[in-house]
C-alpha cells in the first residue's frame, strides 16, 4: 500500500512502475505528469492510451485538464501484450446473442488495472465493431473457448448457468507425472488476492471448494496428456490443484513447473464448451492435441 507524505511521490507496485502523488496545482495530465514524474511526452500519451493513468481512483484516457489536490496513480511501466491477430478469423460462433472466441495464449481476457487495450474483449470489440460483454475468464496464460455477450441479458442468463453449474468446461493439459492421477481432485483455495494461488487438502475458514474431474490421462515418457472436466472455476484452479499434487502444467514455472512451454504460455486449452441456449445445446471443441 503507497504512502503519500506531504505531496511527495510514492511508489507501489515496484514492479510495473506504480507512482503515487498529488498535484499541488491545477493543469494538463500530460504536464503535470511531465513535470512531477519527468517523463517524456510520448510515454505519457502512450499512458493515457493505455488507461494506465488514474486520478482520484478513475481511470483517465483522455487528456485534460485537471484541478490541483488531485490523487494521481500512474502505472509507468504498463504491461504489454501481443494482440497482432486476425480477430474474425479466431472466432469459432456467433449469433445475436454472444460469440464464441479461440483465445490464443499469452493475451488477457478483459482490461487489466495497467492496459485497457492489449486484450481479446477489446481487440474483439475493434475488429466486429460491436460493444461486447465478458461472461467468464481464462487465465493470460490459457489458450482456447471463450463466451463474450452481445448483450447484458445473455450475459445475466449465462451467468445463472455458471452459478446453477449448467456449464460444462473441458481442458486438455500436459503435466509434469508420470504418475496416474485420482479420478477426482478435490482441495480448497486459501483466500488471496496474490498468485501463485494455495490449496489445501482440508476446509479453511474463507477458503473456496475446488474440484475437477480427471476424465483421460495418457502418459508419456516425462509427462502425462490429460482431460480435465472443471467443475468449479476458481482463479488459477487448475494451476494450482495440479501443482498440489506434483503434476504442474509443462511451462507454469509459477507453479513448479520445470519444463519449458510456448513464450507467454503453459500447456493448457479450454477446448470443449457446452451449456443450453434458447432451448437447443451449444456445443464448441477444438483439438485435443497440442
Amino acid at each position: 500500500m503507497a504512502e503519500i507524505v506531504g505531496g511527495k511521490i510514492s511508489s507501489g507496485g515496484f514492479e510495473y512502475g506504480v507512482k503515487h502523488f498529488i498535484n499541488p496545482k491545477s493543469g494538463l495530465i500530460s504536464e503535470i505528469i511531465a513535470e512531477t514524474l519527468e517523463l517524456d511526452p510520448t510515454h505519457i500519451q502512450l499512458l493515457l492510451e493505455l488507461g494506465a493513468i488514474y486520478i482520484n481512483n478513475s481511470r483517465h484516457c483522455l487528456d485534460s485538464q485537471i484541478p490541483s489536490e488531485c490523487l494521481f496513480r500512474v502505472h509507468t511501466k504498463p504491461r504489454r501484450h501481443e494482440v497482432n491477430h486476425d480477430w474474425n478469423q479466431l472466432i469459432v460462433f456467433e449469433d445475436a446473442d454472444f460469440l464464441v472466441l479461440n483465445k490464443p495464449c499469452g493475451i488477457p481476457s478483459h482490461a487489466s488495472v495497467d492496459n485497457r487495450i492489449d486484450n481479446s474483449l477489446h481487440q474483439l470489440e475493434k475488429a466486429r465493431k460491436i460493444k461486447l460483454f465478458i461472461t467468464h475468464r481464462l487465465d493470460t496464460m490459457t489458450e482456447g473457448l471463450i463466451v463474450y455477450g452481445k448483450t447484458e441479458k445473455f450475459v445475466q442468463k449465462f451467468n445463472q448457468l455458471i452459478q446453477n453449474r449448467l456449464i460444462q468446461k473441458k481442458y486438455i493439459a500436459l503435466v509434469e507425472t508420470t504418475t496416474t492421477l485420482p479420478k477426482k481432485l478435490v482441495h480448497y483455495m486459501e483466500s488471496s488476492p496474490r498468485a501463485p494461488k494455495k490449496v489445501t487438502a482440508y476446509f479453511q475458514e474463507k477458503s473456496a471448494l475446488c474440484e475437477l474431474e480427471i476424465e483421460k490421462q495418457i502418459i508419456h515418457a516425462n509427462h502425462s496428456w490429460i482431460q480435465i472436466n472443471l467443475l468449479t472455476g476458481r482463479t488459477h484452479q487448475i494451476r494450482a490443484q495440479l501443482s498440489a499434487m506434483q503434476a504442474p502444467l509443462i511451462g507454469d514455472g509459477l507453479y513448479g513447473a520445470q519444463q519449458i512451454w510456448k513464450k507467454e504460455s503453459i500447456a493448457l486449452r479450454a477446448f470443449e464448451l457446452e451449456f443450453m441456449w434458447n432451448d437447443r445445446v451449444c456445443l464448441f471443441k477444438l483439438s485435443d492435441e497440442f
